[in-house]
């Protein structure tokens, strides 16, 4: 009796460090998944607290060099992404993140106060820093959705 207690204890154990790596995996997921979040929210609200100066510090390099400075990249937001700028309501949809963690894609789904919908993509990459920046947003009209 004794003897079958130690073999199953060793084999709980050794199917626990065998599938560790997967749980680690899922866990890191989880975690970069809501790191893209923060991100996104924290510049929706500079652009709800129209601040310029912070909604342009979570844009990527790459961004950065198309839009060089702060004001610019406000008034381009302002123009093409009007739902975005000022979002009535928005809930995060689906996400998902590269196996290596450098890029996610975070879902936000937007009710305008216009009462129009959207579907918003964001493509954010992690930095040298470890921090997140956007990347680029892609916005669709939604026009199968029943509202958030």
């Amino acid at each position: 009796m004794m003897m079958r207690m130690r073999i199953g204890i060793a084999i709980f154990l050794v199917a626990g460090i065998l599938n560790a790596p997967a749980f680690a995996q899922q866990e890191e997921s989880i975690g970069v998944a809501g790191l893209a979040k923060d991100v996104i929210e924290q510049q929706i609200t500079a652009f709800l607290n129209d601040d310029a100066t912070t909604a342009y510090s979570f844009a990527s390099p790459e961004i950065k060099s198309v839009f060089p400075n702060a004001e610019r990249f406000f008034e381009m937001v302002k123009k093409s992404y009007a739902p975005v700028y000022r979002p009535g309501n928005y809930a995060f949809g689906r996400n998902q993140v590269s196996p290596d963690g450098t890029i996610a894609y975070q879902e936000v789904l937007i009710s305008a106060p216009d009462g129009k919908d959207w579907a918003v993509y964001y493509e954010l990459k992690r930095q040298r820093n470890g921090q997140f920046a956007i990347n680029g947003v892609r916005i669709m009209r939604e026009t199968n959705s029943q509202g958030i």
